[in-house]
Parts: C-alpha cells; structure tokens; sequence
C-alpha cells in the first residue's frame, strides 16, 4: 500500500487531533492477576465523543473469569460502551503492526487467551500489537449487525493516523481475529470500503484496508448448516432475512481488491465447522488472491496459543510469521 503527500499529510493532522482523546483503562477484574505477567495499560479510544447509536438502556461494562487456575486468566468481557485498543509495544519495532479482534461468539469479547496472550507473543517479535475490545452487536446498539465493524474500520485508520507515534509503517498494518473474531477480521478484510458511520475527523479520510488478514478458526458462513449458532442470532437475531445472511458472510463479499489471507482451522472443530475456513479460502481463490491455509486434524476450537501445546498445531503463530515475511509484513 502507497500512501501520497495529501494523505500522509492528513494522517499528520489525525495524530494532532487524536493525542487529545481520553483514554479509558483496560476492562479490569476484582481477582488478583498472576505474579510476574505483563499487565497493558495503555489504551486507545475509538470514538472522542463517545461511540455513536448507543443503547436506549446505559450498559455496564462487566467481566467474567472462566478460569479456575490462579496462575491463568481466561477473562471475557462484555458491556462495552467505550470500545478502545489496548496496545502492546515491542522492545525493537520491525515497523508492522497487528490490531487484533479476540472471540467470543459475539457475546462477549475475550481478554487473555485470544488478546493479551497473543499480543505478547506478537510484540516480542517485533510487532506493535492493539487488541480490539470492540462493541458487541446484540447490546442495543444502532449499528446493529456493522457495529463490531464500525469498531474496526475505526480502529485501523486511527493506527494509521498514529503510525509516527509508534513508529510503524502506516502501510503496514493487519489484522488477526478469533472465532467470532475472525469473522469480525474477514469482514474487515472483505468490507473495509463500505461506510459503517459517518466520519468523524481527519483519521476516517485514512483507509481501513489490511494490508494481511489473519482469520483463526474463523466464524464464516451465516446461513445453516456452516453457521455458528450463537454468534449468528447474536449478530443478526433469531430470524435473518437471505440478504443479511449473504451481507455478514465474508465469503460472498470478497472484492478483487482484498488483503491476503492466512487462513486457520482444525478438522475436529466441534463448535465452528471447518469448512467456514474452506468457503473463505475458495472464495478468495476465485478472486485470485493470495490465500495460504493451514487445517490441523487435531485442535478442537479456541486453541489460541495455549491449547495448541505439543500437538501440530502448536506449530501455527509461527506459520503466520512465515507467511507474513512472503507478503513484505
């Protein structure tokens, strides 16, 4: 991606008028958190004047920990009125950075083993990494279905207006999700042109294009037998009409101008069936875009990072790595 002298110019004046936002903390917890592992606090919000179409009924901002270990957070959150990224910054940047859209089958939006845990791992590396808690489409929001892409078409262009600030090439930004959030990455990834709100400063006159999308045991396909259930009555209700099936299912709105793909799934997925990732990636290859895809025998659902240990698809962030390098990322 190339970017004139009007448009660095425009991401010039976004960085300005961006630095004044507040900023509101990462979603918390009342549990005390494992000695010795890195905690974020930085955070970036999407929206100066508070996100648009906000519910009739105030929500409150709540988070749950699944876990049963006290030395392994698995934390989900949901209520999220103030949608923001929470960044995680490389000793060394390589110059790249990845925003990433954690899972939770829209019903809420997972913290350690889709976010935080890869947003180390992916800083460690080199990458500038801004996990996404993105608003949630069944929370009474007016954006209804576009809400979470709302989130993320925002998200990208306000990394891109801040590429100086984290010294990032603003050509060089991509996305990675999870399960619901890996549909959430291929919708942006297949939608970032569409106008989900109205712009609001000189950041939304900056693209939402990936320049690579990576889609992880990816919620594709909205219409039965490939739909996953919940996240599908999540995002549009319990009765959606054929148009809004086709509008929300990334593979049949892939353009020609789409990022290319690192596609991931696992055979045994018992909650998201693996040929979701397998219409992405024939819908992508009939666009004659770049695609790699990886689909392990064994995995089951959200491995992440720590489910895939000592089976093959331990293997995975490094397959990203590698394919990332073959794009220039």
């Amino acid at each position: 991606m190339t970017f004139d002298r009007r448009t660095l110019m425009a991401m010039a004046a976004a960085s300005v008028a961006g630095s004044a936002f507040g900023q509101t903390p990462p979603p918390g917890t009342k549990l005390a958190l494992p000695a010795g592992l890195y905690q974020p606090t930085e955070t970036i919000d999407l929206w100066p004047d508070g996100a648009p179409g906000a519910p009739a009924v105030p929500l409150v901002e709540t988070v749950n920990e699944r876990s049963t270990d006290a030395q392994l957070t698995d934390r989900a959150v949901f209520g999220i009125s103030r949608p923001r990224m929470v960044v995680f910054r490389p000793a060394q940047s390589n110059g790249a950075a990845v925003l990433i859209t954690p899972g939770g089958g829209y019903r809420w939006v997972v913290i350690d083993k889709e976010g935080y845990e890869m947003g180390r791992w992916l800083a460690a590396r080199g990458y500038t990494v801004f996990v996404l808690f993105y608003r949630l489409p069944g929370e009474g929001w007016a954006a209804g279905p576009d809400v979470g892409l709302s989130d993320a078409q925002r998200a990208m262009r306000i990394i891109r207006s801040r590429a100086a600030t984290y010294g990032i090439d603003p050509g060089k930004v991509g996305v990675m999700g999870f399960s619901a959030g890996g549909h959430l990455c291929a919708d942006l990834a297949t939608r970032f042109a569409v106008q989900t709100y109205k712009p609001l400063d000189e950041a939304d006159k900056l693209s939402a294009r990936p320049m690579i999308a990576a889609p992880v045991y990816p919620v594709i396909s909205m219409r039965t037998p490939n739909a996953h259930p919940g996240s599908r009555e999540k995002l549009l209700g319990p009765t959606p009409s054929v148009i809004e099936e086709q509008k929300h299912s990334p593979h049949l709105n892939v353009p020609d101008n789409a990022p290319p793909f690192f596609v991931l799934h696992a055979e045994d997925d018992d909650v998201v069936p693996v040929d979701n990732a397998l219409l992405l990636r024939a819908a992508i290859r009939a666009r004659n875009i770049v695609v790699e895809t990886h689909i392990f025998a064994h995995g089951g659902h959200g491995f992440g990072l720590r489910k895939a240990i000592g089976k093959p698809a331990e293997a995975w962030p490094e397959l990203f790595l590698n394919f990332a390098r073959t794009q220039g990322f």
